[in-house]
């Protein structure tokens, strides 16, 4: 059995796609949301999903709290704006064919990865640092714990033992256009910045000069970047951008 944990917030665009791509794959849909204004909670409930709010706290405080509320041990993680494709629909189904209800997993079965394609601005991004997104979202919550701080979370497992690769991807529908790209960077700039200064790192004038130079480089040249053509261009930079953003707002807070 295989409840599926999603964190939600006015993702009433994505979501649908999402839950399609869940039909015949979860057992129980959990859904942690921070108080949507727009159809987020309607078109949940529609697909018959368990939907709680609370206020936000950060990724591993909402995923950790959603993995509590779920009927099941068995836990598939994803974000509002991610699917399962059809080969990676299949993957899973294998494992919960091959794992019967109450058998208990071998060690090296209780926790799998599969890649991440991003769709960025209607277009698959296969280069630039984008492709093989690997994520651990797979999981026996009974040796996994969410950690991390406000702005990013990493899965703890107890095992040492590799995680499992599935075949196929999580697709990952990230932005529509390059605005809502620069609008999250100046968001989550603001928050690692945040972090960072409470672990009391302090930025520096020469990070802000020529980390973001450091940061092109490597996604559009040594990343192949360049191969995605426009959008692997301008994903280059706007990487560089939210280098020198979080520079700089370590450097002026």
């Amino acid at each position: 059995m295989l409840s599926v944990v999603i964190i939600t917030k006015n993702e009433a665009k994505n979501v649908a796609i999402c839950l399609d791509s869940l039909q015949g794959i979860a057992d129980e849909i959990i859904v942690i949301d921070s108080f949507s204004t727009d159809k987020t909670r309607e078109i949940c409930l529609k697909y018959g999903a368990l939907f709680f709010q609370r206020e936000w706290n950060g990724y591993s405080e909402a995923k950790n709290f959603g993995n509590d509320k779920a009927a099941n041990d068995w836990i598939l993680s994803i974000d509002a704006d991610e699917a399962l494709s059809p080969e990676l629909r299949k993957s899973i189904l294998e494992i919960k064919k091959n794992l019967s209800v109450g058998k208990s997993a071998k060690p090296t079965e209780r926790f799998f990865s599969f890649n991440r394609l991003t769709n960025y601005c209607r277009q698959w991004i296969r280069h630039g640092g984008w492709y093989p997104d690997t994520k651990l979202r797979l999981f026996d919550r009974r040796i996994a714990r969410w950690q991390g701080d406000f702005a990013h979370e990493r899965l703890v497992v107890q095992d040492t033992i590799k995680p499992i690769r599935l075949k196929g991807d999580l697709y990952h529908y990230s932005f529509n256009s390059i605005q809502q790209h620069v609008d999250k960077v100046n968001k989550y700039s603001s928050l690692i910045a945040a972090e960072r200064l409470q672990q009391g790192r302090r930025g520096s004038a020469f990070k802000m000069i020529f980390g973001p130079i450091a940061t092109f480089l490597k996604f559009y040249i040594i990343k192949t970047g360049f191969l995605d053509g426009r959008n692997g261009f301008i994903i280059a930079v706007i990487s560089a951008y939210d280098n020198f953003l979080r520079s700089a707002k370590q450097l002026g807070n």
